[in-house]
């Protein structure tokens, strides 16, 4: 604690440091406002990959609830007398249960248990609430058991079923002890048969069915925009796979099952058990939009399943034809009319029944993913014509296809030229580069056309070139986060084409991960905020309203001397916002001056820091790479500072 209080104060006697002769001279137009930055300028991307929804932030810890997995009993060990049946389920769109039977001996048992995802998370003195839903021809009991690692029973609880019809049974269970690897037992305790269905565990600090500490997560970035429910899960491997809202809507426990579109692709990590049960659905997502102050923004399927999966060739078989394009098109109206209707709409009216009666105040909708070619804004068009009929005033997002530029053909120009054509509003590009490429694109939009759609930065990260054994390729390491601070001052730079930027992926279980870097990582106890998730927070909490116009020699600071730089004014707080990337080897003066301004007087100043750049945030070590927070003093309108090497500053005043 002393060493790191020590090299706090250090750094920011660096910062602070009134120099002569500053090797750059930076002039910020404080006179003059520049374009507004848009609220929805920095946010968030959730797709359901690596086990983001179930196993991650829905807070389920029971893997195949409802025995409708593929093979259903999947997650599930089973001994004595079990059987799956399908007769008069309880729910029409999960049919699936299971009956227990007695096991025909006064020492044999007849009995269930789930291990959840890579093991249930239990916490000391956490409440969980046990649900299912049962039935049995006369009286019948059960009991439920929370079990430790090794097989040690924490805590148990008798649920007594009674009568023939189904009903729902509840116990709260208090975890006596902490285990990142429990599991939970279910025994038949009665020679009457039992029918269970939907078995459920939640801890009782769940947010509306998400997990708490992630939801904190989201919640403590300050995202502007919630884009959901993923990527390329929205087109599926097949159309059959692909992301259904409808589906995610309505009673919980009869939300049917949904094959994840992740589960097969990476053979090297592959996770077949990988499903949705959709308890996580559309309405939760906009719940979460709420409760975070996010705007959401849905996307759905263009009627393209993934074109990687699925060649062009083939596009008869694969794809929705135009002429059948319409039941996708009433998804996109139907989906509006449920965030926004009214109550005497039908879809106004579910949404009102699930709990939410006012109107979700959806303001934007993306429709399609990755698409490129022809088949893209051909079927686009329709639901263009179709959404701007019904609800002109609806942001309309496309897509530029998987690429940042053209370098793999001619797809990214032309989807911007389709998109233009088609007067989108937004949109949508991404890219996962190096940190060569992140640093050359720092540019990017200063050269982008001001007419037509504007962009957004959908999903982007930087995956650092592996350099060493011990540096594996695609880790959260320091050095993508600071190359990503370098190229969103290009975004905030260029506000006026900018408008929205996501970073991608979002989550990673440590044990279920398929794809990083990711913004966040978590196991079954805890969650780990990167050195990119502090990047974002940054910006997200810093976005000012109005740009500014910041210059040396009377250009901007784009990476000269490996600094960039960019400037707003926060209208909100009559403020000044500058950050600064150094992404050079060697601390750099400099001297820089508010035109416009008399006095700045005191202010703060944040920076995010590494010695090495391939530190790592881990479970084990969380704070590697932190912000850190110190006062600042201006001389006038004068900030003369030092800025250490690999550094990105934050300066408020």
């Amino acid at each position: 604690m002393r060493k790191l209080k020590i090299f706090t104060l250090a750094l920011a006697a660096m910062m602070t440091a009134i120099t002569a002769g500053a090797q750059h001279q930076y002039i910020v137009n404080a006179k003059k406002l520049g374009a507004p930055v848009q609220p929805t300028m920095y946010g968030i991307f959730f797709e359901d990959i690596n086990f983001g929804a179930d196993g991650g932030l829905y807070a389920e810890l029971i893997e195949n609830r409802s025995f409708e997995f593929p093979q259903q009993l999947m997650g599930w060990n089973t001994f004595g007398q079990v059987k799956v049946n399908d007769q008069n389920p309880a729910f029409d769109r999960n049919p699936h249960y299971v009956t227990l039977s007695d096991a025909g001996h006064k020492e044999k048992f007849t009995g269930i248990e789930n291990h959840g995802f890579f093991g249930i998370g239990l916490k000391k003195g956490m409440d969980y609430h046990f649900s299912v839903y049962a039935r049995t021809k006369g009286d019948a009991k059960i009991r439920v058991e929370l079990i430790g690692a090794d097989d040690e029973v924490l805590v148990k609880k008798g649920v007594a079923i009674k009568g023939n019809q189904w009903k729902k049974y509840t116990a709260t269970i208090k975890s006596p002890k902490t285990d990142a690897k429990g599991f939970m037992r279910i025994y038949l305790e009665s020679k009457e048969s039992v029918d269970l269905d939907h078995v459920s565990l939640f801890p009782a600090d769940n947010w509306n069915g998400l997990r708490a500490d992630l939801v904190k997560d989201l919640k403590d970035l300050h995202p502007g925009v919630f884009r959901f429910p993923g990527g390329c899960i929205v087109e599926g491997t097949d159309l059959a796979s692909r992301y259904q809202w409808k589906n995610s809507v309505g009673q919980v426990e009869n939300r049917p099952l949904n094959e994840n579109r992740w589960n097969y692709t990476f053979p090297h990590r592959l996770f077949p058990n990988y499903y949705q049960t959709y308890g996580m659905g559309f309405y939760e997502f906009f719940l979460l939009s709420e409760h975070i102050g996010a705007q959401a923004l849905p996307v759905l399927s263009v009627g393209l399943a993934c074109q990687f999966q699925n060649p062009d060739e083939n596009a008869a078989t694969c794809h929705v034809a135009l002429d059948d394009l319409q039941p996708y098109i009433d998804d996109a109206l139907d989906l509006i009319e449920f965030a926004n209707g009214g109550t005497d709409t039908k879809w106004g009216k579910l949404r009102a029944d699930m709990g939410h009666p006012e109107p979700f105040n959806l303001q934007q909708i993306g429709i399609g993913n990755e698409q490129w070619g022809p088949l893209y804004p051909e079927r686009l068009e329709k639901f263009v014509k179709a959404i701007r009929a019904k609800y002109p005033k609806m942001k309309i997002v496309g897509s530029s296809g998987p690429s940042p530029d053209d370098k793999d053909g001619k797809q990214f120009t032309y989807g911007w030229e389709q998109m233009t054509k088609l007067k989108a509003d937004l949109v949508d590009e991404h890219y996962y580069r190096n940190q060569d490429w992140f640093m050359e694109n720092v540019t990017r939009y200063d050269s982008y056309s001001r007419k037509g759609p504007r962009v957004f930065a959908g999903e982007y990260a930087c995956h650092v070139k592996e350099k060493a054994v011990d540096v594996p390729e695609g880790k959260n390491v320091f050095e993508a986060a600071l190359c990503e601070a370098a190229i969103m001052t290009g975004f905030e730079r260029n506000a006026d084409i900018v408008h929205m930027a996501t970073y991608a992926p979002l989550f990673a279980h440590e044990e279920g991960w398929q794809w990083r870097p990711d913004l966040i990582w978590m196991d079954n106890l805890s969650t780990v905020r990167t050195p990119n998730y502090y990047v974002q927070q940054m910006y997200a909490c810093n976005p000012g309203t109005h740009v500014l116009q910041l210059t040396e020699n009377k250009k901007p600071v784009t990476g000269q001397d490996g600094l960039c730089a960019s400037a707003v004014y926060d209208k909100t707080t009559n403020g000044y916002i500058v950050k600064i990337v150094n992404t050079g080897n060697a601390a750099k003066d400099i001297e820089i001056t508010f035109k416009g301004v008399k006095t700045l007087g005191k202010g703060k100043v944040t920076t995010l820091h590494a010695d090495r750049m391939d530190a790592v945030n881990t479970v084990k070590n969380k704070n590697v790479v932190t912000p850190k927070t110190a006062d600042v003093q201006a001389d006038g309108n004068v900030l003369k500072v030092s800025v250490p090497a690999k550094t990105f500053a934050l300066y408020r005043f």
